[in-house]
Order: C-alpha cells, then structure tokens, then sequence
C-alpha cells in the first residue's frame, strides 16, 4: 500500500491522539502524562525499545528494521507547550489555564507517533529508526538536555531530522533551505541604577527613565549603522519597567530584551555593541548600569547532503510544485540546532495552510496535514535505510 494511503488511513486516530495532548498541555520539563502517554503508544505498536526520562522528560522509541544491519536514523518532534492563554472554543480546546499548544508541538507529536506506528507496523528498512520526542523546546533547551544525556551515543544516531509545521505556507506543502535556516538566539537585561528624588526636583536626581530611554533608542543603530546592509540581525527591547507613582522619580529602571542572528559573529558583534552603548549612556548620564546577557540556541544549520536528501523525500510526497528549497532563514529560534551540532541533518517546514501564526492565542494545528507529515517521516526512514 503507498505510504500516503496508510498516512491517510491513519489520520483519524493520530488526530484524536494530537487532540487529547492539545486538551492537556504540559510546560517544558513537565511534560510527564504526555511523555507517559507518549511511551504507552509506543510500547503498543511494539517498539523494540522504549526508553523515558532522556533529558528529564523525553521519550525514545527504537523500531529494527526487517532487512538487515544498518545505521540508525533520528526522527525528532518536540512535546512542550506556551505558558499562555487559549482563545479558541473548541471541544479539544486547553482544558489547563494559562497553558496551550499554540506552536503546534501537539501535532509533531502526533504525527511521529503516527509515523512510529506505520514503520513498527511495515519495518521496510534495514537498520533502525529512533523516533525522538523531546522536551522543553520553548526556552529551556530540552535538545540540549537529551544530548547531554547522551542521546546520540545510547542509540547509534548518524543523521537527525526535524520537522515543524508553518502557518501561512499551504496546507501539506513542505519548505527548508541549506545552511542557516533558524536564528542564534539570546536575551539581555539592562539595569539603570540612578538616584531617585521628588518629580518637582529633577536636578537633584539622576534620571535613570531617561538614561535607559536613550539606551533603547541608541540600541536601533546596531542594526542600522553597525551591521553589513546584507546580513541579519534582530536587537528588540521588548520590556520596560521603572517607577511607582507620578511624583516620584525612581532610583531604577530596568529593560530586557532579544538578539537574533544568523552567524555566530553577528551576535557577538550586538552583544558588545549593547554593552558599550549603554556603559556609554550611562556615565554620560551619572548613573550606573549592569548588563546581564544569556546566549541562548545557537544558529539552526541545515546539512547540505541531508538538506538535498530531504527535499528529495518531501518532492516524492507532495510534487515538485509544492516544495520550496530555498526558503528565506527564519529569525526565530529552534533547539533542535543543538542535535544539528552532534549529527549531520535538516529541518524542514510542513505548511499548517491559512490559520493563526504560531505563539497566537487563536492558533491551532491543522489536523489535515497529518497524512503528509507521517508520508514525510515513512519515506525519510525506508530512504535513508533502504537496504
């Protein structure tokens, strides 16, 4: 039976199943009934291995293949959801206030147990197939965690891929590039520490509204006057906090915010450029400042033999028309760039079609590319492992 047959025949329980981990939304690092639910599945389609708790709450299943010896293949989604609130209505809306899946990790959940389901069913491939279901990819570095934890020596892992769903690109359409596809990421906090007094009397103050006011806009030329017109780099201030009251000039006033690039370089360049700026600001100004820098995931980086691999499979499934290989690089930040450092591999879009974008209260995923993104991950492994 053709691999998207199945994939469709499938798609009504793998819905249900992305459906009940939408209703149940976990925070990275707990995501412990998902995780359980995760195994139970697993253990039920005969996994020949099922290991949990790699990077705290990850998951792995190993599925042999039936033609022999050969190596072993990553297949990876991640499982965590956003500390926000829901606005859809649905029957499987969040049923957990403040928690939902508005990046669409239930549905790469879903869709590689559909796909773990399919290949312990057929195993036309020799070697194995790891299916990888990872934590605590929104801001806690769940990839990272599961390397550590040895992920790619416990299981023999020699190529890693990824998948994420787009809105915006159509439905079951698929889209990746080589080299640089998803941003370094970090955050910075700026502390402006002047001297507070009475509104009244603002000579006998040292403002540290206005001191941090000018850090924020002078932070605008990073990007403007101290980066090639032709690279990309993101510096947003994205909070500002100071003062309690209309009368009071306060001794402090603090704002944080992102840095994303595309090359190691250009974001060490923004940080040392934050750090002179607002050393500058501050002694022109009397006041004092501290900055605090958390270099975040590092530059997601498609292999270009396993980027052309994949374009390949995800042509086979969905028609040359409806594949992009070139891709414009993404500004956001992905953790799956940490499994791309220790093993060659992509990362690939699948399009979610005309929906909210990501990190929306109103998003939610498109239960109608399920088929495509199984077909996607069937056809990668018996590729790749082909005997």
């Amino acid at each position: 039976m053709p691999i998207l047959n199945r994939a469709a025949e499938l798609q009504p329980e793998v819905a249900e199943w992305r459906r009940h981990i939408h209703r149940n939304p976990e925070l990275g690092y707990q995501e412990h009934e998902t995780a359980a639910f995760v195994a139970e599945r697993l253990r039920e389609f005969g996994c020949d291995e099922v290991v949990t708790g790699l990077g705290k709450t990850g998951v792995v299943g190993l599925i042999r293949g039936s033609r022999g010896a050969g190596p072993t293949l990553g297949l990876r989604a991640d499982m965590d959801a956003l500390p926000m609130s829901e606005a859809n209505n649905f029957a499987h809306a969040s049923q957990v206030p403040g928690k939902m899946h508005a990046c669409g990790h239930d549905g790469h959940t879903a869709m590689l147990l559909g796909a773990a389901k399919y290949l312990a069913e057929t195993r036309n491939f020799a070697g194995a197939v790891a299916v990888i279901f990872q934590p605590a990819e929104e801001g806690g570095g769940g990839g990272l965690a599961m390397v550590k934890d040895g992920l790619m020596e416990r299981f023999g892992i020699e190529r890693v891929f990824g998948m994420h769903n787009l809105p915006g690109l159509p439905a079951g359409q698929f889209a990746l590039r080589p080299g640089p596809i998803m941003a370094a990421t970090a955050e910075f906090v700026v502390t402006v520490t002047g001297k507070g007094g009475h509104a009244a009397l603002p000579h006998g103050t040292v403002d540290p509204i206005v001191a941090a006011s000018q850090m924020v806009t002078a932070l605008q030329t990073i990007t403007s006057r101290n980066l090639d017109p032709v690279s990309a780099l993101v510096v947003s201030v994205t909070k500002f906090q100071a003062g309690h009251a209309h009368n009071v000039i306060p001794d402090t006033a603090v704002f944080s915010g992102t840095i994303r690039s595309l090359e190691d370089s250009v974001g060490a360049m923004a940080r040392e450029r934050i750090g002179a700026i607002c050393q500058g600001i501050a002694q022109a100004a009397g006041a004092t400042v501290n900055i605090d820098i958390d270099v975040n995931y590092p530059v997601t980086r498609n292999h270009e033999a396993e980027t052309a691999l994949a374009l390949s499979v995800a042509t086979g499934i969905a028609g040359p028309a409806a594949v992009d290989g070139n891709l414009p690089p993404m500004m956001g930040g992905e953790d799956f760039s940490y499994m791309l450092q220790q093993r060659p591999g992509a990362f690939i879009f699948v399009g979610n079609g005309d929906t909210a974008g990501l990190h929306n209260p109103a998003y939610d995923f498109n239960d109608e590319i399920i088929p495509s993104g199984i077909s996607y991950w069937v056809a990668l492994a018996e590729t790749t492992l082909a005997a």
